[in-house]
C-alpha cells in the first residue's frame, strides 16, 4: 500500500507509525509546509520518502493533516491530482466549510471526511506516538458521498488502527465538537492567561500548582498555529458555546456573591453526573 501523508506533525506522524505497525508492507511518503518538520520525519523514520504532487497519481491512501484554514485548498488540490484508486482522508476538526467547498469536485467520491478524536498538547513529528488512534472515536461525515470500494478501504484501515466509528453530518459535527473539544481548549488557554496575569512570580506558579491546575491547563500548551484557525473556521458554534459557558460562570459567581453556598453545592453535585458519562465512554 502506498500512503502519502500531507502534514507530518503529531496527527500525520502518528498515522504513519500506526499504519507501519498495522500494515508492515506500507510505503509511506510525506510532505509538509515546514522543511524542518519534513527532515525530522525522515530522521525519525516516520516516512520512507519525500512526496511530490506527481506521485499522488499512484497513491492508495492520502492522509491530510494540515491546519483547517488551508485544508480546503489542500484537499481540493490533492483531489485534482489523485488517481481513480486513491482514497483521500482529511483529519481536521471542522467539516462544514470543507465539505461544502468540495461538494462538486469531479473527484469528490475519492474523498472521505474524517475526524479522529485524538491528540495531545504537543506538536511536530517528534510528538508522534504509535497508539494515538487506538480506542479513539473517529467521526465520519457524508460517507455516502465516498465511492463504496474506498469506504471499505477506509473502514479496514480504521479497524486495524483500533478506532471506533461514529457517523455524523458536517453541521452537527461542528456544533458538537465546539462543546466537547473547542471550548475545552479555550477554557484552558484562558485559565492559563488568568494565572499568568495575576501570578507575576513564575516560581509561585511552579511551587503552588497542583495536579488539578496542571491537568486543567494542559491544553494551553497546544499549538496556537493549529487552534487559532479552528476557532476562526468554527466561529459561530464557538461563540454559541462561549456564551453559554460565560452565562454559567456568571451564575456561579453570583451564587458566591450572594453567599448561596447550598446552591453552589447543588450546582457541583448536579455536574458530578459527568463522571458517569465519561466512565461509560472509558
Amino acid at each position: 500500500m502506498k500512503v502519502h501523508i500531507i502534514g507530518i506533525g503529531l496527527i500525520g506522524g502518528s498515522f504513519a507509525l500506526a499504519m507501519r505497525a498495522a500494515f508492515p508492507e506500507t510505503e509511506i511518503y510525506g510532505s509538509d509546509a515546514s522543511e524542518e518538520n519534513l527532515q525530522k520525519a525522515k530522521e525519525l523514520k516516520l516516512i520512507d520518502q519525500f512526496s511530490t504532487t506527481k506521485e499522488l497519481q499512484d497513491a492508495d491512501v492520502v492522509f491530510i493533516a494540515v491546519p483547517v484554514n488551508v485544508a480546503t485548498k489542500v484537499v481540493s488540490e490533492t483531489l485534482d491530482k489523485v488517481g481513480d484508486q486513491s482514497l483521500v482522508l482529511d483529519a481536521g476538526s471542522t467539516k462544514s466549510g470543507l465539505c461544502k467547498a468540495i461538494a462538486n469536485h469531479k473527484n469528490r467520491r475519492n474523498f472521505l471526511a474524517a475526524h479522529p478524536i485524538a491528540g495531545t498538547e504537543f506538536s511536530g513529528p517528534q510528538a508522534a506516538i504509535p497508539d494515538l488512534y487506538r480506542n479513539k472515536t473517529n467521526i465520519i461525515c457524508e460517507v455516502e458521498k465516498t465511492a463504496f470500494r474506498l469506504q471499505e478501504r477506509a473502514l479496514n484501515i480504521f479497524q486495524n488502527l483500533g478506532m471506533r466509528i461514529r457517523y455524523m453530518d458536517p453541521v452537527s459535527h461542528d456544533r458538537h465538537i465546539a462543546y466537547v473539544s473547542h471550548l475545552s481548549h479555550i477554557s484552558s488557554f484562558m485559565l492559563g492567561k488568568t494565572v499568568l496575569d495575576k501570578e507575576r512570580n513564575e516560581r509561585d506558579i511552579f511551587d503552588l500548582a497542583g495536579s488539578g491546575f496542571e491537568s486543567t491547563v494542559r491544553l494551553a500548551k497546544s499549538s496556537p498555529a493549529m487552534w487559532s484557525p479552528i476557532f476562526e473556521e468554527n466561529k459561530e458554534n464557538v461563540l454559541e458555546t462561549l456564551n453559554e459557558y460565560i452565562n454559567n460562570l456568571t451564575h456561579f459567581k453570583e451564587l458566591i456573591e450572594n453567599e448561596d453556598f447550598q446552591e453552589v453545592y447543588n450546582e457541583m453535585q448536579r455536574t458530578n453526573h459527568i463522571k458517569s458519562i465519561l466512565n461509560g465512554i472509558n
